[in-house]
């Protein structure tokens, strides 16, 4: 609906008395105590051609329904939104103060500099009103260097998990040397005890060799190894609670959403207040052409504003949305990477246990050669825990690291989805 082009024929006083019954109405509800009503309420009017092709002005009557929709939407958004409040009152009296002067000079053919100043003054001014409110959404919503930070921080965090992955396999391997080492004793002791040797010094030779070999052997877990552990945690935890932190801050502004029904209420009502105004210095100066254009062209954007302000409203959901989705993945890995360690620290403890049990034995038997069969016996009871515990700490490690590496495959595609939706997302404008 060209409004402007509307506009161009419009009876100069018709249009002006029209203007000045609505300040007047205005007025009187003022002294009445009734609610002002928004600035669209008060500039609402029709437009449509007679038969001879002269344009009536009317208070009154239906509505493009694209237009009607818009308008009642931002009066919904007046009464609950105390920032729309303050920019429709500012606009409100910027917008009198332009009728009235232009009222007030309806019976000159042409406007004086100094309504022309202020028509201009009251447009720019209602422009960056808009660029004020549009540039702290716009802060709000796209400036996020810190969650790059944050998934760089994650990936970093997971690398160093994988190492402590590698860092456990090479534990577990020395463990499993000690295993076979003990086991080595319990066989050479089977074999040894059967032997009728009038010496039971030498009888169980092999056995005790075996015994010392498992005494002197490397610790499975070393102390730079719980250095590890302690560090990989407490980054994991960390990690954890900052992007708890940070899907409160995406939850909180995906509740906020209403900032861009501010701001496609705040650009609607600009540009429809715009066309207004230049809609009656085109009546009062008889609309020369340029004046003409001028409004025409700015009446073009009143039926595609709404179209171009929902597809901005959607690609911010979009965006709060995609990377809460990232967040959450993130997450979801920071917490199963967490209990699989809590599982990992449980296993280790336990191997730690039976680990200097069996020693225990063994430096009894090694001690005291005569108590070998006891000893051994010992150890026959624990060995077969021991082996068990060392295959659940194996299969606990291999999970944490196959975890880790689905989880940074699933933020990496959420990141590829992410950055596919950014940079081919539809455009309102394109075809």
């Amino acid at each position: 609906m060209l409004l402007g082009a509307s506009l161009s024929t419009l009876d100069r006083s018709s249009f002006v008395f029209f203007e000045l019954y609505y300040l007047l109405r205005i007025s009187r509800e003022k002294k009445s105590g009734i609610e002002k009503p928004s600035i669209l309420k008060t500039f609402h009017f029709k437009f449509s051609k007679t038969k001879g092709g002269v344009v009536e002005v009317s208070s009154q009557g239906r509505s493009d329904s694209g237009i009607e929709s818009d308008l009642s939407s931002y009066e919904a958004a007046c009464r609950n939104d105390s920032t729309l409040q303050q920019f429709d009152a500012t606009l409100h009296q910027r917008t009198n103060d332009v009728i009235g002067t232009l009222a007030a000079n309806m019976g000159v053919q042409a406007l004086s500099f100094d309504s022309l100043k202020e028509v201009t003054g009251c447009v720019f001014e209602t422009n960056q009103e808009v660029v004020k409110i549009i540039l702290e959404c716009q802060r709000d919503i796209w400036n996020n260097p810190d969650l790059f930070s944050l998934v760089e921080e994650y990936f970093d965090n997971t690398k160093k998990t994988l190492e402590f992955c590698t860092a456990l396999q090479n534990c577990l391997k020395r463990a499993r040397n000690n295993q076979l080492i003990i086991q080595l004793a319990v066989k050479n002791f089977e074999e040894e005890v059967g032997l009728q040797v009038g010496d039971d010094e030498r009888k169980f030779v092999k056995t005790l060799e075996e015994l010392r070999k498992f005494k002197a052997a490397e610790e499975p877990f070393t102390k730079e190894f719980f250095i590890l552990f302690d560090s990989v945690r407490r980054q994991q935890e960390l990690m954890l609670r900052k992007l708890v932190s940070r899907k409160r801050k995406l939850d909180k502004k995906m509740e906020s959403l209403k900032t861009w029904r501010r701001v496609s209420n705040v650009l609607f009502v600009a540009t429809f207040v715009s066309v207004l105004i230049f809609s009656v210095v085109a009546a009062a100066i008889a609309a020369p052409p340029v004046v003409t254009a001028l409004a025409g062209a700015m009446a073009v954007p009143i039926g595609s504003v709404g179209k171009w302000c929902n597809w901005l409203w959607k690609r911010y959901e979009n965006e709060l949305q995609g990377q809460k989705e990232l967040i959450i993945g993130m997450e979801i890995g920071s917490c199963i990477t967490i209990y699989d360690m809590e599982n990992i620290k449980v296993l280790i403890s336990r191997l730690e246990i039976e680990m200097e049990s069996l020693l225990h034995n063994a430096d009894f038997a090694v001690r005291e050669e005569d108590a070998v069969k006891l000893a051994i016996n010992e150890i026959k009871g624990k060995l077969e825990a021991f082996m068990k515990t060392i295959e659940e700490l194996g299969r606990q490690a291999e999970n944490c690291s196959r975890d880790i590496r689905m989880a940074r495959t699933v933020v990496l595609q959420k990141m590829m989805k992410r950055s596919g939706n950014s940079s081919t997302g539809d455009s309102p404008w394109e075809v």
